[in-house]
């Protein structure tokens, strides 16, 4: 993750190979025709499109489309950390390999700024002339610098000298100061200044993160009856970098400041372990996050203002070229309008909301948790349903003495985790604790190094993955004496044992003491701690085991139904369809008949509605107030009792199916299949406001207001069914 500078031929070379932007149409095409996929980074963006049009919806509450933009600036971000910077560095290395959309990885990034220009210009627009306007209209005034008025420009300058002047820390640039670093993700002002011989000379000055982005011009500290009013009363606020850049001559003295021009500079984040070479991946993953600082530079965001003698300057040093270079209107970084999103504005915010205890659950609640279990499964869908029968199942179980063991897979789980000090409860209470906790999830790297040396220290056998392969699977296992035999006690689920998230992304969780289940956890928690060459599990789909092969078994299988005339018959819903080999399987099932439902959050690779290739195929995605993050496959196999579900933490992208652990477990209980495919997966489907439906050029598009008979909101309506007023 050095830096590197970057080839000036990398522009050129685009143009040697183009996209194809045309899809085939004839029924005997080559599957792998590159005209038949899109490509996967273009498609990721069209979801980040589609989170900027929920911005855009005045349906959401006015501070909930700040959020929806902040989260817009968050996922690029990401996307120019990982995505971007990945295939950057394919270019920079000379690779030219064509991926299954034909298109090379400098023509990639070629078409991958156009469309970010398009969505970065589209988000300043919202945010200027829409969501801006809206805020000062409700009493949220973030007012440019040179529009406050005298007390409040008091104000500012007062908190400037207290509190920010002494954090900052302006760094020189001369023949005698190499240039400073500039880290990822860091907002800076790029400041010109004369000093007394009439030279002038460049420095930068970092703006603080460690500081409200957001500063307050409030010209007193209200009472305690004013603070009741508070929301009635518009409160003024003014970007800090405007603030430090109207105070410069303090940082400065006896020079003059002749211009400041603030920028935004974006990093390669990935990182890459060399595992084999690496004796202590913990130690390796530890120098992975302190170098991802230093990763090449991906993205140079600037104001339209800056002048180009400035910009030259920050090019040559950060070893970039200008089609690195982004121009905003500003403010930089989209990801800081979170500072707008204020507490004390309920009346601006989604009504709160209080998870529904599982039924299964409820109505055992003079029992303890096991009781229930051990009736029936139980099916819980988050956040509509509460994900606390799962943190207190693991503090019942680390309480109870007849509980021998427990065993976890740990993926993302925040900080401050109800999950890990339950158990290191049970830990302090003489269990047995095993915890695999994959050290490798991008970008909780540090949260997950923090909390696996915290269970090393209480004397939980901690193990951190397997060579070459992420363990992505969510499922956690309870060891507990019953009389004079042991029973298992098995969590599966489709999210991370996050707390957090569970109240804002949708999952499944699924409880279960069946045998036949608690067998193949057993065998696949052994695998992942010890060794184990096993080739196939009874009831779960485990990659890289069995999952890719059983999974294209059942397509085939629906594709025979439907040859024999009994119908076929899928729904998929996940976060990404990306996979070659299952787009083609899928392809193959639509030229048999199948129907085949595709609800995809993010980024898809097939394209659908294809004549005589995916006809039969439709592909949907719902953007809302909770991020979709389920993952449901229902095989119709001949309808009836034969119908099957599996649900788990697997996406269809080769990564998950080839690279990672993933569990993919099947619901056998009759009312449950009915359940998830009647009242989840159908009504997904039947969204009228939320969901887009995808065209086989790879655009979404909404239902028109003529189209919509009876508007559904499936989300609102999950909602609706289960919650209770917070």
């Amino acid at each position: 993750m050095t830096n590197r500078k970057k080839k000036s031929s990398s522009t050129s070379s685009a143009k040697a190979v183009a996209p194809a932007t045309v899809p085939i149409s004839a029924a005997t095409a080559e599957l792998s025709d590159p005209a038949l996929y899109i490509n996967r980074e273009l498609s990721v963006l069209a979801f980040q499109r589609r989170v900027l049009e929920e911005a855009e919806d005045d349906s959401h509450p006015l501070l909930e489309r700040v959020k929806f933009l902040a989260i817009l600036g968050s996922n690029l971000d990401e996307f120019f950390m990982v995505r971007v910077a990945g295939l950057a560095a394919q270019v920079d290395s000379g690779a030219s390999e064509i991926g299954p959309d034909g298109m090379s990885p400098a023509a990639q990034l070629l078409a991958i700024r156009r469309e970010v220009k398009k969505i970065m210009a589209d988000a300043h627009r919202v945010w200027d002339e829409k969501l801006r306007p809206s805020l000062y209209a409700a009493g949220i005034r973030i007012d440019n610098y040179d529009e406050i008025d005298a007390n409040r420009l008091a104000i500012a300058t007062r908190y400037f000298e207290s509190t920010v002047f002494p954090v900052l820390t302006p760094l020189a640039f001369d023949p005698g100061r190499p240039f400073p670093h500039i880290s990822n993700l860091s907002l800076n002002l790029a400041v010109l200044i004369r000093d007394r011989q009439g030279n002038e000379r460049f420095a930068r000055v970092k703006v603080p993160d460690t500081l409200p982005q957001l500063i307050p011009l409030r010209a007193h500290t209200p009472s305690t009856k004013t603070k009741r009013r508070s929301s009635a009363r518009p409160v003024h606020y003014v970007w800090i970098e405007e603030v430090i850049a109207a105070n410069l001559q303090s940082l400065f003295p006896g020079m003059e400041v002749l211009g400041v021009h603030p920028f935004h500079v974006t990093r390669d984040a990935d990182m890459a372990i060399k595992e084999l070479e690496a004796e202590d991946l913990l130690e390796s993953i530890e120098e992975g996050v302190k170098q991802r600082r230093f990763g090449s530079v991906v993205r140079l965001m600037v104001t339209h203002s800056m002048p180009q003698e400035v910009l030259d300057i920050l090019m040559s040093n950060l070893e970039i070229d200008s089609s690195d270079v982004y121009r905003v209107p500003g403010p930089l970084g989209l990801k800081r309008l979170m500072a707008a999103y204020v507490k004390d504005r309920p009346e601006l915010k989604d009504h709160g909301f209080q998870p529904a205890v599982p039924a299964a659950i409820a109505q055992h609640e003079d029992e303890d948790i096991f009781s229930a279990i051990r009736h029936q499964d139980i099916l819980m869908h988050h956040p509509f349903e509460s994900f606390q029968p799962v943190v207190d199942l693991l503090r019942k179980a680390a309480r109870d003495p007849n509980v021998l063991a427990i065993k976890m897979t740990l993926y993302r789980v925040g900080r401050n985790s109800p999950v890990v000090e339950a158990l290191l409860e049970a830990m302090e209470e003489g269990k047995q604790v095993a915890v695999l906790v994959e050290l490798r999830a991008r970008f909780d790297e540090e949260s997950n190094i923090e909390w696996a040396k915290a269970l090393e220290r209480e004397g939980v056998h901690v193990v951190y993955g397997l060579l070459g392969l992420k363990i992505h699977c969510k499922m956690a296992m309870i060891v507990r004496r019953e009389g004079d035999h042991i029973r298992r006690y098995v969590h599966l689920a489709s999210g991370n044992y996050n707390a957090s998230t569970a109240l804002t992304y949708t999952d499944f969780g699924f409880f279960t003491a069946r045998d036949e289940i608690a067998d193949d956890v057993t065998d696949l928690f052994n695998y992942l701690t010890g060794y184990s060459a096993k080739s196939d599990y009874q009831n779960l789909l485990v990659a890289p085991v069995n999952l890719r092969a059983r999974l294209e078994a059942m397509i085939q299988r629906e594709i025979d139904h439907q040859k024999a005339g009994r119908g076929g018959r899928l729904i998929f819903k996940c976060n990404s369809l990306v996979d070659p080999a299952t787009i083609r399987a899928l392809y193959r099932a639509s030229q048999a008949g199948v129907k085949v439902d595709l609800l995809i959050r993010g980024g898809c690779c097939l394209r659908p509605g294809v004549p005589g290739v995916s006809d039969n195929i439709t592909v949907t995605s719902i953007v809302g107030r909770f991020l979709e993050h389920s993952r449901a496959y229902y095989f119709r196999n001949g309808g009836g009792a034969g119908e099957e579900i599996y649900l788990g933490s697997a996406d269809l992208m080769n990564r998950n199916l080839s690279r990672r652990v993933e569990v993919l477990f099947p619901i056998d209980n009759p009312k449950m299949v009915r359940h998830i495919k009647d009242n989840i997966l159908d009504a997904y489907l039947a969204d009228t406001v939320k969901v887009r439906r995808m065209k086989s050029d790879g655009t979404y598009v909404r239902m028109k207001a003529s189209e919509v008979k009876r508007p559904r909101n499936v989300q609102a309506e999950l909602l609706g069914k289960t919650r209770q007023p917070s």
